[in-house]
């Protein structure tokens, strides 16, 4: 797996966790007529034995037995009466009020002992650990897995088998590792079949990126073995994988399928739910009109749900009317919202990761009336913002804030404090950089317990079948080879497995390092090039030429917003570089107009669109053939940076000057500033090559010596490579 900024949230998430127990069941909903899964077990008061084959009725109609170790699961709804019948003891009715563990504990006629109570025993240790395991599973991550491996040891059928590898497969999917996910639902498919493992099966697939694996699963499911909900469930992961696929008008009609049982069935969460994705669809395909109408009904479902899910549904429609540039909808929205986020927190606590957070919220509204150019109602809502994220330690959004107050005062005018919240801008975003480094190195840490608690558990699963199998040997003599032989291929196949995990955590390590090599390599490049123009400034001002260094710092400030806008990618389009380069440009021959002329040639055959550059990689040849060339030419020099094609998927930038040359710029320099081109040039070096080996050699770079009669300069040719 890749660290990235997602990797990041993840490990906010797990600082975030929710107390309470884990139970593997449908989401509990607001109105009594939508359906759950309720886990519970029959067992002997006094002995807390558990007792097998008792009835589990329901008023609804639904109907289960009690396994060996006395559990049992059954669909519900909220006010159902449950009917525990068995005729050693009194008949038992249990009313439901939520999707809680139910535990029956009865007098019943104590059972003579048989040769099946010590395999009782260790069924009772079984759900045991099950339960421990779900009930640690949103707070401790590793501690859940160490319960999931004791009831591994306990287990005995296959029936146990996939319950473990379920829970397991559980524990992955909710702290994000949805990988080993898959694999462990694709375990406990392979012990029992079920619809619902199936489902998350489904699920984890698609968040993992395999969305034709997911689309498999689902059409592999038979329609007619799911009950309503799952139905539900099933039409709705449909929906999400074609959605995911960009096939709109697919999903669209597997949501409306969804929403027509959901009608149907009462299942009022599920039809907010789906009414708000097709919403979505239709405005990813471009159907502003109907999109609206979904989402109004959502809105309408979602007030008479909860407040929780209508702040949802509203923030939702905000960020679709900002997609739609309706800024005046989108601040009614979002200040309707903030009020239900009031409510909200009072009963549950907001994560920072949550996209309903009041600075989030305070933050999106002051962009929305940046975006209206009212800058006098933006400035309170970004600085509340800021006030918010410092509270609740949110970084990320307190640096957005900044960014943007920043651009409002400078818009307006206000340079002074744009120039005060620019460095408030800057002090955060260093913080945050410290931070993620330690969110990086602690993400390491987890991941590498998760991937060493999953090789034990595959380590006891095979210690599990080499001891089967000699039992086996020592009553059927006759099929020890058959045996060792399909021993060896399981154990190849671990090895194969652990290998492959190991393989993942190697390369996720080298992509981190390699990311933050290029930052590193990207806040080196950005504070030279700042010191060359500040200086710049301060030579018009020593000059007196007051209005000259206002244009000159007016036309940077536009550039260093590019700049920094982009100082997060590895790559950004072709024709933003470009017109990054213009400005740069531009401002250099302010600077030395009589020193050189210049031109920017983009070949009209050049696609520009098609292309992806690193942000800032022409700047340090463009700047070197200014200031080291052209700028102690005698006569007036010509600089010519060029755009062609060199064949159907590579293109040449050349940057080529007729300044007095290398050799001769280096005869001229002093040595601190041989030690500081030396770097800069460094910096490209390793940054070039660290991006190469991320991106398979996209980028080349070559640099020639102009040394003829006629001409004396340099001439750099970056090769670039179509993604």
């Amino acid at each position: 797996m890749i660290l990235n900024l997602k990797l990041a949230r993840f490990l906010l998430l797990f600082l975030a966790l929710f107390s309470g127990f884990a139970v593997f069941s449908q989401e509990k909903n607001s109105d009594n007529l939508d359906y759950f899964y309720v886990r519970g077990s029959v067992k002997e008061q006094f002995s807390s034995n558990p007792i097998s084959n008792v009835t589990i009725e329901v008023n609804g109609g639904a109907y289960t037995i009690t396994g060996i170790d006395g559990s049992f699961r059954i669909r519900v709804k909220k006010g159902d009466q449950l009917v525990v019948k068995h005729p050693d003891f009194e008949t038992v009715f249990y009313t439901i009020k939520d999707n809680e563990r139910i535990s029956v504990e009865v007098i019943a006629q104590q059972p003579s002992p048989s040769p099946n109570q010590l395999r009782k025993e260790s069924a009772q240790l079984f759900k045991d650990f099950i339960d421990s395991a779900e009930t640690y599973l949103k707070k401790d991550a590793e501690r859940s897995i160490q319960f999931v491996t004791q009831a591994l040891e306990k287990s005995n059928t296959v029936s146990q088998n996939a319950d473990v590898y379920e829970v397991l497969g559980d524990v992955y999917f909710y702290w994000k590792q949805f990988d080993l996910a898959v694999y462990n639902y694709l375990i406990s498919l392979q012990n029992v079949s079920n619809n619902e493992v199936r489902l998350k099966l489904a699920k984890s697939q698609r968040l993992d990126g395999n969305i034709q694996e997911s689309l498999s699963t689902l059409k592999s499911i038979n329609e007619k073995s799911l009950d309503n909900y799952q139905l539900v469930q099933w039409h709705e992961s449909l929906g999400d994988t074609y959605f995911e696929m960009n096939l709109y008008e697919q999903s669209i009609g597997a949501y409306n399928s969804g929403v027509t049982i959901a009608n149907a069935s009462k299942i009022k969460a599920k039809q907010t739910d789906l009414n708000s994705k097709i919403a979505k669809s239709y405005a990813a395909a471009g159907n502003l009109k109907q999109a609206e109408g979904f989402f109004n009904s959502a809105l309408n479902l979602a007030e008479n749900e909860n407040p929780k899910r209508a702040m949802e549904e509203k923030i939702t429609i905000a960020d679709f009317k900002n997609k739609s540039r309706d800024y005046s909808k989108e601040i009614a929205l979002r200040k309707e919202a903030l009020k239900d986020v009031s409510v909200v927190r009072s009963d549950s606590v907001l994560p920072n990761e949550s996209p309903f957070t009041p600075q989030k919220q305070n933050y999106k509204i002051g962009n929305a009336y940046f975006l209206q150019q009212d800058y006098q109602n933006a400035i309170p809502f970004l600085e509340k913002s800021i006030e918010e994220a410092t509270l609740s330690e949110d970084l990320i959004v307190k640096k957005d804030a900044y960014k943007k107050l920043t651009d409002v005062y400078e818009d307006a005018g206000n340079y002074a404090k744009a120039l005060e919240t620019y460095k408030s801008y800057k002090d955060v975003v260093d913080a945050l950089y410290i931070l993620k480094e330690q969110e990086i190195a602690q993400a390491a840490r987890f991941n590498r317990k998760l991937i060493e608690s999953q090789s034990r558990i595959t380590s006891l699963e095979t210690d599990r079948a080499l001891s089967l199998s000699n039992l086996e040997l020592t009553f059927e003599r006759n099929r020890r080879q058959q045996v060792i032989i399909y021993s060896l291929i399981s154990g190849l196949i671990l090895l194969l497995i652990t290998g492959y995990f190991m393989f993942k955590y190697i390369k996720q390590q080298r992509f981190a390092n390699n990311l933050l090599a290029l930052k590193s390599l990207r806040s080196q490049m950005n504070p030279h090039f700042i010191f060359n123009a500040l200086n710049s400034v301060n030579s018009f001002i020593a000059l007196n030429d007051e209005r000259t260094a206002n244009r000159y710092l007016s036309d940077f400030a536009l550039l260093m917003r590019a700049v920094l806008e982009n100082s997060e990618e590895d790559f950004i389009p072709l024709e933003k570089e470009v017109s990054l380069l213009k400005m740069y440009t531009k401002l250099e021959h302010f600077r030395f107009k009589d020193k050189f002329d210049y031109q920017i040639i983009v070949d009209e055959e050049v696609d520009i669109e098609a292309y992806q550059i690193p942000p800032m990689l022409l700047q340090p040849y463009i700047e070197n053939a200014v200031w080291h060339g052209l700028r102690y030419k005698e006569d007036k020099g010509f600089l010519e940076i060029k755009i062609a094609n060199k064949s159907t998927n590579e293109i040449t930038i050349s940057v080529t000057d007729d300044g007095i040359g290398r050799q001769r710029s280096k005869e001229l320099k002093t040595a601190n500033q041989k030690k500081q081109n030396s770097k800069g040039m460094n910096n490209i070096k390793k940054r070039v090559s660290i991006l190469n080996q991320m991106y398979r050699d996209k980028i080349s770079v070559d640099i020639v010596d102009l040394n003829s009669e006629e001409v004396t300069g340099t001439c750099v040719i970056v090769t670039l490579k179509k993604d």
